[in-house]
């Protein structure tokens, strides 16, 4: 359970989400929200979470995104990416529960780390 576990959540792995658990409840998900770096917040009622990135311009932008990329197929959990010519929105989501997961919060800290 990542709530209980020690292990730093971007040294964890994700795990196969096909449904049939609950999702991170709002509660569970403000504790978790602690453990990444400074810019993630909450949305749509604890359901996501995301992060604005901002560039010096649109190279880094796309830079950046497949950095992300790589890290969501490693992870085999991918985010939505809303991007500009200098800016970058991270949404993660599991849609399979219709909320957050533990492979969120995995994968967000592994872009914390990255970037």
């Amino acid at each position: 359970n990542i709530m209980n576990n020690e292990v730093e959540l971007s040294k964890r792995k994700c795990l196969p989400c096909e449904g049939g658990v609950d999702a991170i409840n709002h509660e569970q998900a403000e504790k978790l929200i602690k453990k990444l770096d400074e810019g993630w917040a909450l949305m749509n009622n604890s359901k996501k979470i995301y992060k604005d990135f901002k560039f010096k311009n649109h190279y880094e932008v796309m830079a950046t995104i497949n950095l992300i990329a790589w890290i969501s197929h490693r992870e085999d959990h991918h985010p939505e990416i809303i991007f500009a010519y200098n800016t970058a929105r991270i949404i993660y989501y599991t849609y399979a529960i219709d909320g957050l997961s533990e492979n969120d919060f995995i994968c967000a800290s592994k872009i914390d780390k990255a970037i």
